[in-house]
C-alpha cells in the first residue's frame, strides 16, 4: 500500500504577514513543476545549439580544405587567361620584333594605332553590331521565354530549352555555309521569294545581324527563362485583386523585377557577339570591318613591318571591352538572385 504524498505547505501570504486573516495554504508543486520544465527546455535548446554548431577550429579545417577543390579551376584560369592576358598586356606596349630596333622597346604606339583608322572603325563597327543583335534578341527572346515558363505542356517546354541549348551552341563555319546556301546571292530561298529584286544582300551589316540572332536569340531564352519562373504567382494575383491589368502587372511588378536580369541577359549577348569570330569570317571576310577580322588579319601576318604586336593591342582593346562587360554583368545577377531567389 502506497501512502499519498504530504502537500508542502506555502509561506504565509501577504495578508498574513501583515496581520490579516490567514488564507487557506496552497500547494508549490505546480509553480515548482513548471519552472523546472522551462529550465530543461533551455538546457536542451542551449545542448542542442552547442551539437549542432561547429567548433571554430573545425570551421577554419573546412574551409582550409575547400579551395583546394577549386585549385583545378584556379590553375585553369591562370594558364588559360591570367598568362595569355599578361602578354598581350606586356606586348601591345612594347614594340614588335620585326621593329628597326630589334623589339622589346616601350611604346604606346600600338595601343594609339589601335584607336586610330581602320582600326577604329573596325571596333566600333563590332561595337554597333553587338549592341543592335544583343537588343533585338532581347526583345524577342523575352516573349518566346515567357511562353516557354507559361506553357502546360511539358513537351513544348523541353522541346524549345532542348533547341535552344543546341541552337546557342549552333555556329562558325556551319552556320555560315547554312545561311549562304539559304539566304545568300543564289541560295533557295533568296530564288524563291525573289529577295535580290528587294536588296537583300547576307553579305552585309544587316545580313550578317541577321545571322548572330541566329544563336543569341536561343541564347536569352536560356537566360532569361528562370527568372520568368522566379516570379512568383502570388504577385500577379495581388495586382489583379487590386483592379490592375496585364499591362500593368506587367509594367509596374514583373518588369522591375525583371530589369536587373533582362540588363544582365543583354550584356551577355553583347559579348557573345563581340567575340564571335568564325562565322563574320567565313561568311563576309572583311566586307563588314569588326575587330576580330582585324586581329584575325594581323595574326595571319597581314600587317605592316614592325607593328606585329599592334594585333595584341586590339586584343587588349576587346580584353578591356569585355571586362566592363562582366563588370556590369555581375552586379545585375546578384541584384535579380535577390528577388527571383
Amino acid at each position: 500500500m502506497t501512502t499519498a504524498p504530504t502537500p508542502v505547505p506555502a509561506t504565509a501570504s501577504a495578508a498574513q504577514r501583515g496581520g490579516g486573516a490567514p488564507g487557506p495554504a496552497t500547494p508549490t508543486t505546480a509553480p515548482t513543476t513548471a519552472s523546472a520544465t522551462a529550465e530543461t527546455a533551455v538546457t536542451a535548446a542551449r545542448a542542442t545549439r552547442a551539437t549542432k554548431a561547429p567548433r571554430p577550429g573545425r570551421r577554419r579545417a573546412g574551409g582550409g580544405r575547400a579551395w583546394l577543390a577549386a585549385l583545378p579551376l584556379i590553375l585553369f584560369f591562370v594558364i588559360g587567361f591570367g598568362l595569355p592576358a599578361v602578354a598581350i598586356a606586356i606586348g601591345a606596349f612594347t614594340t614588335s620584333s620585326d621593329a628597326p630596333d630589334g623589339g622589346g622597346t616601350f611604346t604606346t604606339d600600338n595601343l594609339t594605332g589601335s584607336l586610330q583608322g581602320a582600326y577604329w572603325t573596325a571596333l566600333w563597327g563590332s561595337v554597333k553590331l553587338s549592341l543592335l543583335t544583343a537588343l533585338i534578341a532581347t526583345v524577342v527572346g523575352l516573349p518566346l521565354a515567357q511562353a516557354v515558363a507559361t506553357s502546360r505542356f511539358r513537351m513544348f517546354r523541353e522541346a524549345v530549352m532542348s533547341a535552344s541549348g543546341v541552337l546557342a551552341n549552333f555556329g562558325g563555319v556551319p552556320l555560315a555555309f547554312m545561311f549562304v546556301a539559304t539566304l545568300g546571292n543564289s541560295g533557295e530561298v533568296t530564288k524563291k521569294l525573289g529577295l535580290t529584286a528587294h536588296g537583300w544582300n547576307l553579305y552585309t551589316f544587316s545580313g550578317l545581324s541577321v545571322v548572330y540572332l541566329y544563336f543569341l536569340v536561343p541564347l536569352m531564352v536560356i537566360t532569361i527563362t528562370p527568372a520568368l519562373e522566379g516570379l512568383r504567382v502570388q504577385w500577379r494575383e495581388a495586382a489583379y485583386n487590386n483592379g490592375a491589368t496585364a499591362l500593368q502587372y506587367w509594367r509596374h511588378v514583373a518588369l522591375p523585377v525583371l530589369l536587373p536580369s533582362l540588363l544582365g541577359g543583354f550584356v551577355l549577348l553583347f559579348g557573345a557577339s563581340f567575340a564571335a569570330y568564325a562565322t563574320a569570317e567565313a561568311m563576309v571576310g572583311s566586307s563588314v570591318p569588326l575587330i576580330s577580322m582585324q586581329i584575325g588579319d594581323a595574326l595571319s601576318g597581314n600587317v605592316l613591318v614592325g607593328q606585329g604586336n599592334l594585333a595584341l593591342a586590339l586584343g587588349l582593346d576587346m580584353i578591356v571591352v569585355a571586362c566592363l562587360v562582366m563588370a556590369v554583368y555581375l552586379p545585375l545577377q546578384r541584384r535579380s538572385a535577390k528577388w527571383l531567389a
